[in-house]
């Protein structure tokens, strides 16, 4: 019974959203915290069309006539790890510095948001699992 999976791929594919989120998180707060940095131009995560390119392929793959096979299309989401671009928010200020520091910060409240979602997505996958395994109480 090692294929059988409970949601299919819906709690790996949250599972790695939170992860990149935290990581986007983790390149915002270090934007933010050099905003006073001389020189120091943001890094971004682009991770979101990636996500989808990897959805997509996996949705048009074939079926796998045999659970020996190997899939055609690539259904593993571990090696999706998103693109860190550096550029300045805006035009760069007299000492060089690239951070805009309000977009910045719009930036950590929209990632915050569609995090604190993903989580209540998973937590409700559980709970649906959870009502199952007991019968229904």
């Amino acid at each position: 019974m090692s294929g059988l999976k409970i949601f299919g791929r819906t709690v790996d594919l949250l599972g790695k959203v939170l992860d990149l989120r935290q990581r986007k998180q983790e390149l915002i707060a270090s934007n933010i915290a050099n905003a006073q940095t001389p020189e120091y131009v943001p890094s971004q995560l682009s991770f979101e069309d990636d996500l989808a390119r990897a959805l997509q392929d996996h949705q048009q793959a074939p079926p796998a006539a045999h659970p020996r096979h190997i899939a055609v299309a690539p259904t593993n989401l571990d090696t999706l790890q998103g693109q860190v671009v550096r550029r300045p928010d805006q035009g760069l200020s007299i000492d060089g510095n690239g951070v805009d520091l309000d977009k910045q910060l719009i930036a950590q409240s929209e990632n915050q948001l569609l995090y604190e979602t993903t989580t209540q997505i998973l937590s409700k996958k559980f709970s649906t699992l959870k009502y199952v395994c007991q019968d229904g109480r």
